[in-house]
C-alpha cells in the first residue's frame, strides 16, 4: 500500500515516515512540507539517515495523486486543504491533527462521504483502550465523585488542552449521558466559588520534552480513582497511525476512528 506523509520532515512526520518504511506491508509514496521549509529538495529519509530516493517537494496534490493513503498529523489550515485534497483524488486520509474546529470535524464528515477517512485525537492502542475505561467509570460513578483530567506535555505543543484530553473529556461526558461542551471547565483562576456537581475540568501542564501523560480522576469523598496514560516514545502514535492507514485498503467511504480500527 502506497502511503504519503503530508509534513514530513517534524518530529512526527519522521516518525510516521519511519514506521512506514518499517511495514512490510507499506510502501512510502513520498512527503511533503510548508514552501518555505529548508528541508524541500532533501530525500524524506535523510533525518533518519536513510536514503528512499524521494524528494521533499510542496505539492501535496502530487502526492495524494500517487498515494492509496496519506498520513496528517499538521495543522488545522492544512488538514482542510488536506482534506479537499483527498476528496478529489479518491485518497484515504488518516488525521492525527489536533485543534480542529467544529467546522473542519464537519469538512472531514464531507470528505469521508468520498473516501475513508480516519479521524482520531490519539492513535495509541493503549489510549483508545483507555477512553473506554474513562467511559465505563464515568457511567458507574455518579456524580458524587468528581471528574478531573491532566495532561502534560512537552513545551513547544501549541494547543491546550490537547486533543486527547478532550478526546477523554467527551468518553466521560458520554459515560454520564452528556455532551462535553454543556459540563466541561478548561480553566480555573481567582474566585472561581464551589465546584459544580457534574462538571468536568481540565488542567494543562506544559514544560521540558515530555511526549503525552493522561490521567482521569475521578474524585470522591473518601476514595480516589485514577486512570493514566503515559507515552514515552512517539512511535506508538506512527504506528497506530500506520495501522489505520493500511485498514482503509479496500474500506467503503465513511468517518471511522480508532475503534473501528482496533474493531472495539
Amino acid at each position: 500500500m502506497k502511503i504519503g506523509i503530508v509534513g514530513c520532515s517534524g518530529r512526527m512526520g519522521q516518525m510516521l515516515v519511519s514506521a512506514v518504511l518499517a511495514s512490510p506491508q507499506a510502501r512510502l509514496s513520498g512527503g511533503t512540507e510548508r514552501p518555505e521549509s529548508s528541508s524541500l529538495g532533501r530525500d524524506v529519509g535523510q533525518p533518519l539517515g536513510v536514503v528512499t530516493e524521494l524528494q521533499v517537494t510542496d505539492d501535496a496534490h502530487a502526492l495524494f495523486e500517487v498515494s492509496d493513503a496519506i498520513i496528517d498529523f499538521t495543522s488545522p489550515s492544512a488538514t482542510r486543504l488536506h482534506a479537499e485534497l483527498a476528496a478529489k483524488t479518491k485518497t484515504a486520509l488518516i488525521v492525527g491533527t489536533t485543534g480542529l474546529s467544529a467546522d473542519d470535524e464537519a469538512l472531514l464528515k464531507t470528505t469521508a462521504q468520498n473516501v475513508p477517512v480516519v479521524y482520531a485525537p490519539n492513535y495509541s492502542v493503549g489510549v483508545t483502550l483507555l477512553s473506554i475505561l474513562v467511559e465505563r467509570a464515568a457511567a458507574t460513578l455518579d456524580e458524587d465523585y468528581d471528574i478531573e483530567i491532566v495532561e502534560m506535555h512537552h513545551r513547544h505543543k501549541v494547543d491546550a488542552p490537547s486533543g486527547t484530553a478532550l478526546g477523554l473529556g467527551r468518553a466521560a461526558a458520554k459515560g454520564r449521558g452528556k455532551a462535553l461542551d454543556q459540563v466541561w471547565c478548561k480553566t480555573r483562576d481567582g474566585l472561581t466559588g464551589p465546584r459544580p456537581k457534574g462538571e468536568i475540568g481540565f488542567a494543562t501542564l506544559r514544560g521540558g520534552d515530555v511526549i503525552g501523560d493522561h490521567t482521569v480522576m475521578y474524585v470522591g469523598d473518601g476514595e480516589r480513582l485514577e486512570l493514566t496514560h503515559k507515552a514515552s516514545n512517539r512511535s506508538v502514535f506512527a504506528k497506530g497511525a500506520v495501522r489505520a492507514a493500511l485498514w482503509t485498503k479496500d474500506r467503503t467511504p465513511g468517518l471511522y476512528t480508532m475503534f473501528d480500527v482496533l474493531k472495539i
